[in-house]
């Protein structure tokens, strides 16, 4: 399993209730991506930062979603986007309810 951190800077304004108001279509779109398995949304307003805790099946399932990704979130105004791939420890993870 890889966890995919993705962290970008967004203006604050399109944060809260805005992105939960807009990003529902997004949201159930990566529910299609192959080898996905979850995300965690994040954002800060007081820093403009936004991004997502991501996990994939595999390194390459989590690559080419980053790749895509990548393009889609400069569309929508995203700066300074900063990808980081993990190996996940499963089983200690698992003991604190982690997956």
């Amino acid at each position: 399993m890889i966890l995919l951190q993705m962290n970008f800077g967004y203006p604050k304004e399109a944060m809260g209730d805005a992105l939960t108001e807009n990003g529902r279509g997004l949201a159930e779109s990566i529910n299609q991506e192959p080898g996905f398995i979850s995300k965690v949304w994040i954002e800060n307003a007081e820093t403009e930062e936004s991004g997502g805790i991501y996990m994939f099946d595999t390194l390459e399932n989590a690559q080419n979603y980053a790749k895509m990704h990548v393009e889609r979130a400069k569309s929508i105004g995203a700066t300074n986007i900063e990808i980081k791939y993990f190996n996940v420890n499963e089983p200690l993870s698992k003991l604190n309810r982690g997956i």
